[in-house]
């Protein structure tokens, strides 16, 4: 068998890819923002849907390398998941905190399906902190064992919360104004 290189795909240093991704994501929004004359709060909903989408893409790819052994790769992978979905939680709660909750106004169907969907992601997205470190956490210490059986849980309800996360983004802030 031979070795993989496992800095082949992301090199020395992954998480650089988290920052290197928000960037080249931000230059095209921040340059929409300055032509629709967005504000700072404008365009947090969409930096969260992207962050959201980030960390889903990165627990994917995670998976599909700790399926295929490449357990370096996996390491990279989940911490950079973790990092932008701590950065997802950081600018959700300066979005939170600078305008609020908001309101789905479409009454009917998608009403319903919107309220089911936003539920279960927040009901489940409170416990995601809690999951990822213990997770980690095992890892991190080599309870390789244990890690297995948690990540079991962890990985399907962060990939769930994460998807959802960009459902609801979509729902919220495209579906509901094209219905009006």
């Amino acid at each position: 068998m031979n070795p993989v290189d496992e800095t082949a795909f992301w090199g020395r240093y992954p998480l650089a890819w988290v920052g290197f991704a928000v960037a080249v994501l931000a230059i095209p929004a921040i340059g929409m923002a300055r032509e629709n004359a967005a504000t700072f709060t404008d365009i947090l909903p969409t930096l969260n849907a992207t962050l959201n989408a980030l960390s889903a893409a990165f627990l994917y790819t995670g998976y599909r390398a700790i399926r295929a052994r490449r357990v370096s790769l996996h390491w990279r992978c989940m911490l950079a998941a973790t990092a932008t979905s701590t950065t997802f939680l950081v600018f959700y709660l300066i979005r939170f905190a600078l305008t609020g909750a908001h309101r789905y106004p479409v009454p009917g169907a998608t009403r319903t399906l919107y309220f089911i969907i936003l539920g279960t992601h927040t009901l489940l997205a409170a416990t995601v902190p809690f999951f990822v470190a213990r997770t980690l956490f095992l890892a991190w210490r080599k309870r390789y064992d244990a890690h297995r059986r948690i990540a079991r849980w962890t990985f399907p309800i962060w990939m769930y919360v994460s998807a959802t996360g960009v459902i609801v983004y979509l729902m919220l802030y495209h579906l509901a104004p094209a219905l009006l």
